[in-house]
């Protein structure tokens, strides 16, 4: 089994759905944790949720940019440095590139594609002194062709793509590895919030899993179990990855 024993794991936008997942498991395996959330009251509770974990507890809006620097200082001096990072937090808003406002793009750009680029700056700062590390960036399927309403969006995500293979090239002589998981739909509290906010019923869900191969959503727990495999020392010469977690090849959808 993989073992992250020994390791400080950030990971931001972690106080819920596929963020928490991600630090339950990895603090299963034996990484002290650093819960990131956007309000103090949501990432306690999260934290709380961790029974027995050693974690400590940061938050902030990483549409500021000294918000994101931040966190990962305090990450290093609370707990004597990172070595994984994992930049979760993104925002999923809705929004076509036909009627996107100048306001509703850079909030999306600020959030999923400049608050990773600045985390990254401030973690490299630690795991340069400290051997090397890992550094994942949490993508998604829509990085590649995104639906009409998601376009900002998918730009954001493919963004993250390129730079997650050029930040790989260049901090790879220095063992810090950066690799990328692309996420398909997953099921959590804020898709549910998502789908019904966009006038979905509760019986969404059940309709969703109707067009899934293998007959369910992904879960949290799908994307903490890939996350792990890169973050630990079992891939240690992986790096500039992007893993499709998704049940079908992308752009190859099932006939239903």
């Amino acid at each position: 089994m993989s073992s992250l024993k020994n390791k400080v794991t950030l990971v931001t936008g972690s106080s819920s759905g596929i963020g928490f997942g991600i630090a339950e498991h990895f603090a299963s395996l034996g990484s002290s944790i650093v819960i990131h959330g956007l309000r103090e009251e949501e990432s306690r509770a999260a934290a709380d949720r961790l029974h027995g974990a050693d974690v400590v507890v940061t938050f902030g809006d990483l549409r500021d940019p000294e918000t994101c620097r931040q966190i990962v200082r305090f990450a290093i001096q609370s707990k004597g440095g990172v070595d994984v990072l994992v930049n979760n937090a993104g925002d999923t808003s809705r929004g076509s590139l036909e009627s996107a406002s100048l306001e509703f793009w850079d909030n999306m750009m600020a959030v999923n594609l400049r608050a990773p680029f600045l985390c990254l700056q401030e973690a490299v700062k630690s795991m340069k002194g400290r051997g090397g590390g890992s550094i994942i960036n949490i993508g998604s399927i829509n990085a590649y062709v995104g639906a009409p309403k998601l376009g900002p969006y998918s730009v954001s995500k493919g963004g993250l793509m390129t730079l997650t293979k050029n930040a790989a090239l260049a901090l790879g002589p220095h063992k810090i590895r950066v690799n990328q998981l692309n996420v398909g739909w997953t099921l959590t509290e804020g898709e549910d919030a998502v789908q019904r906010n966009v006038g979905h019923a509760g019986g969404w869900v059940d309709e969703a899993i109707a067009t899934r191969t293998f007959g369910r959503l992904l879960l949290p727990r799908d994307i903490a179990k890939a996350a792990a495999y890169f973050a630990c020392d079992d891939s240690e010469l992986v790096t500039g990855s992007v893993l499709d977690i998704e049940q079908f090849p992308i752009g190859g959808f099932p006939d239903f």
